[in-house]
């Protein structure tokens, strides 16, 4: 096989546990967002964008959905003879089988999938942010500064470096220092979780890391460090555009409201860079004369007769005459019926919000299914497949799940 300049790892195994619920049934990268999209899209589209044609996604919690959802990667033009996308399951090897136990453990279990292509280089990416990126600009700045490893960064507020891994540079970029969550940092640029290496320099640091039974196995805690500390050449590759970690239930709500009021900033109608998915072939949406809406985001098939404000609805959702769904985002084949009012709700796929529900951010208050651990600023989540019975009353911070008593939760499907 001809060598291959450089080939693309995605690491979508991720549980995404602060989503709760969401994640249940999911890997955070198959996470619906932004009306017809799911989070790894943003990556794989990236991917295609930037020309780089042989693409593995490491995949391992709840991976069917995941798996099914890739496919053979046609929807971003990344089925190609030459190259193309390859999912990468762990898989039992000879004596053992392991679980990837770290990001580094996942690349070096998956050593032969790289080898088979010979790259000259190495792109490490993250499923589960959105953002875009053209990741050949970034490889011609990496040979240019004849680097072993480039790492993007990003520039964050002072006051939020403590939950990122910090970069510390020289006046030439080169990286002198890394600091995991500093609680006094020197400088404010956080990595992206996006890493291009040389290959024969990433697989010997792989194989070194993983005999040492004291590592973690992880490029943040690990690999970046040992390199640094022999003196190899990291080089800083400066993010300017829009980033967003969506791992937590704030931080997802977050990021869809901006494409309601960043659209210029997110911008997922550039025709020069495309954002692509792979959609359900419905019905074009349909909004009756009763219908009132305002700044949202639907796709094909959603049905509306309600009032729909500063809200993302995806596939197939329906909002029934006298419903109310304002700050909020409806995953597929959501029903919020008659008289019902949602506000600053995420609802999971088929759920069914009964006639004349009250839930959201509006609502003051706890009961037992309070969450203030995983949510904030009175967002309630609905874990999919619920029918929330008729006049149920549900307090801001709040995620309902099956296992919510009988005067909530009405009937629970299998979606």
């Amino acid at each position: 096989m001809a060598r291959t300049e450089i080939v693309a790892l995605i690491l979508a195994g991720g549980q995404g546990s602060r989503l709760g619920v969401l994640t249940k049934y999911l890997a955070k990268p198959a996470v619906p967002f932004g009306s017809r999209y799911r989070i790894v899209d943003f990556t794989l589209s990236n991917c295609s964008n930037s020309g780089i044609e042989t693409v593995g996604v490491l995949t391992q919690y709840q991976p069917l959905a995941l798996n099914t959802y890739i496919g053979n990667g046609h929807p971003w033009d990344l089925d190609r003879n030459k190259g193309g996308t390859y999912i990468l399951p762990p898989y039992q090897k000879t004596g053992h089988s392991d679980w990837y136990k770290g990001t580094a453990n996942a690349i070096y279990q998956n050593i032969e999938f790289i080898e088979d292509w010979d790259p000259r280089y190495v792109l490490i990416l993250s499923g589960d942010h959105i953002y875009k990126m053209d990741y050949a600009k970034m490889l011609e700045t990496h040979i240019r500064q004849k680097a072993d490893a480039t790492i993007a960064v990003l520039e964050v507020p002072w006051s939020e470096t403590s939950r990122f891994g910090i970069m510390n540079t020289d006046k030439q970029g080169r990286i002198t220092t890394f600091e995991e969550k500093p609680k006094q940092a020197k400088s404010n640029l956080a990595s992206m979780g996006v890493y291009i290496f040389n290959w024969p320099v990433l697989r010997a640091e792989l194989s070194c890391d993983e005999e040492d039974k004291d590592s973690d196995h992880d490029f943040g805690k690990d690999i970046i460090p040992k390199m640094l500390q022999v003196g190899m050449n990291l080089q800083a590759y400066r993010f300017s555009g829009y980033w967003k970690d969506v791992g937590t239930i704030s931080s997802l709500w977050e990021a869809n409201m901006d494409i309601l009021d960043r659209p210029h900033d997110i911008n997922l109608r550039d025709r020069d860079w495309r954002i692509y998915s792979r959609n359900p072939v419905k019905p074009s949406h349909f909004i009756a004369d009763s219908a009132e809406v305002s700044n949202s985001a639907m796709t094909d098939g959603c049905n509306i007769f309600g009032t729909v404000d500063h809200s993302v609805l995806f596939n197939s959702v329906t909002i029934e005459k006298g419903a109310v769904v304002r700050d909020s985002v409806l995953m597929p084949g959501v029903t919020v019926a008659s008289g019902a009012v949602l506000n600053k709700c995420i609802v999971s796929f088929a759920t069914v919000i009964g006639q004349d529900v009250r839930a959201g951010a509006d609502i003051t208050g706890r009961c037992q299914y309070t969450n203030e651990h995983l949510l904030s600023g009175g967002i309630t989540v609905f874990e999919r497949g619920l029918k929330i019975r008729d006049k149920a009353v549900i307090p801001g911070n709040s995620m309902v799940t099956y296992n919510e008593p009988d005067e909530i939760i009405e009937t629970r499907f299998r979606v």
